[in-house]
């Protein structure tokens, strides 16, 4: 019999009055239940969270940093079993569950480091001018108050992490509500928390249902949102409360290019080795993952059949299976999404070269070219395992269609002139330039967000501890200095 997973309400594990089920995309099997908040416990959660912001940003760091590296030393402990917990309730790979629990491990770890260093302060001397004779600035960052982190089905673990993290870092008290399809994943974070000497009420993880996400994201004891997920739902969050600080990371339509000086066998090789691997790894549900490709015309004749080729190379199937590269999408509904959308760019004139069949929840990796500019499929965010292949004529050209797009969340640029890369890293309108490989390459501790509809503020440890926070300065007055 499957039990019955509690919530984490203000650090202690607690049950509401239903449950939902959670089960795997994949075969559909139950994975588990859990039980859902009630409104009045959610009204505890919020008010405990409230009640001990001052206390939590007050707690030493060693407090702080303890129980992040806590957190970190257990999931490497107990990483296998937390793996196959997402694997089962998120359909991926379970070599990229894995992977994704070593994320999550350096996101603990990073930001008990950042704790450590978290406000020391910076002080600024004032007599530079005679008004300021025996002046100092110090100037630290206290918190904007408390956070509501909403995290995304497609990084169950490693997101919730990049919300609630920082928060603890930084003396934050948050609420966490990871996504109603993995649930399981964050509330193991509660689990590890527990173990910890945290103040009751600076965390809490509540699965609650979308449609009670409103009340939350109005109640004023909650001035800071951290979102993650889809445009629609997160621009939506920000015009609701235009008076909030909202930190929204908000996916892309990322553009791989390949420029002509790309152009010997072992570089076309690489090239098409990792756009086919990140254009199809958690079935190409990553905000950053390769959605297209822009080549130029010197290089696209022989790169295209090596992408076809390696797409073709992937493995499809079973995600507990330690061969797979590709699972299924987080529900069936999704990977009717994906079909209906590659069948309309080939009902408008694309050429399908590969994949385009849909099993369940199941997509086949799939190559497109010769797709027109006004179908979906070119103009929004596929999250699924689709690639458009464009040939280009030249680096400005390049540019300009990767630019030509409401999305900046990452752009890859496959080059080897160090000129070309500062020249791209100025060109591209987006949040992160990666020179050399896909634009799926995000390193934990980095700012990491975008530009234009791809949102707002940036994720990354300490850039998110500094959107949580805001600066004070304090003036001293008659000192020698």
């Amino acid at each position: 019999m499957t039990s019955t997973h509690a919530f984490w309400l203000a650090g202690r594990q607690a049950h509401g009055e239903d449950t939902f089920d959670v089960t795997s995309p994949w075969d559909g099997r139950l994975v588990g239940k859990v039980s859902v908040p009630t409104d009045a416990q959610v009204e505890e959660a919020v008010a405990a969270a409230y009640a001990v912001r001052d206390e939590f940003a007050a707690t030493p760091a060693h407090v702080r940093a303890a129980a992040l590296d806590h957190v970190s030393r257990r999931l490497v402990e107990r990483t296998e079993e937390i793996a196959q917990l997402i694997s089962a309730e998120n359909g991926k790979p379970i070599k990229w569950a894995r992977g994704e629990v070593g994320r999550a491990v350096s996101v603990f770890r990073f930001a008990a480091e950042e704790a450590r260093r978290f406000n020391g302060g910076e002080a600024q001397r004032l007599d530079t001018d005679a008004g300021g004779q025996g002046r100092l600035a110090l100037t630290r960052r206290f918190p904007k108050g408390v956070v509501l982190g909403i995290a995304p089905f497609n990084f169950p673990l490693n997101l919730c992490a990049h919300k609630i993290a920082p928060a603890i870092a930084a003396g934050v008290p948050i609420i966490l509500k990871p996504a109603p399809a993995t649930p399981l994943s964050g509330l193991i974070i509660g689990d590890l928390l527990a173990e910890s000497e945290l103040p009751a009420g600076a965390w809490s993880v509540l699965p609650v249902a979308n449609d009670h996400m409103p009340a939350l994201v109005q109640d004023e004891r909650l001035p800071v949102i951290s979102f993650t997920g889809s445009e629609k739902v997160g621009y939506a969050i920000m015009d609701s409360v235009p008076r909030k600080h909202c930190t929204l990371e908000l996916g892309g339509n990322g553009a791989a290019v390949v420029l002509g000086d790309y152009s010997s066998d072992a570089d076309l090789d690489w090239a098409a080795t990792r756009i086919a691997t990140f254009s199809n790894y958690q079935g190409g549900q990553s905000c950053i993952s390769v959605q297209r490709v822009i080549a130029d015309a010197a290089v696209y004749d022989r790169l295209l059949p090596r992408i076809v080729a390696a797409v073709e190379a992937q493995v499809t199937g079973d995600p507990s299976d330690a061969k797979t590269d590709v699972g299924p999408l987080v529900s069936e509904a999704a990977a009717q999404r994906v079909e209906s959308w590659v069948q309309e760019a080939v009902d408008a004139g694309a050429t399908l070269l590969t994949g385009g069949k849909r099993d369940g929840a199941s997509y086949a990796p799939t190559v497109l070219t010769d797709v027109p500019a006004d179908v979906t499929i070119s103009c929004e965010e596929v999250f699924g395992p689709v690639l458009t292949v464009t040939k280009v004529d030249g680096e400005a050209a390049a540019f300009a269609a990767a630019n030509d797009s409401k999305y900046g969340l990452q752009a890859g640029v496959f080059t080897h002139d160090v000129q070309v890369a500062f020249r791209a890293h100025r060109a591209l309108e987006v949040g992160g330039v990666v020179i050399g490989d896909v634009p799926s390459y995000r390193a934990d501790q980095m700012p990491y967000g975008g530009a234009k509809q791809s949102g707002v503020g940036r994720e990354g440890v300490k850039f998110a501890m500094d959107d949580y926070t805001y600066e004070r300065v304090l003036v001293l007055t008659g000192l020698a200095l």
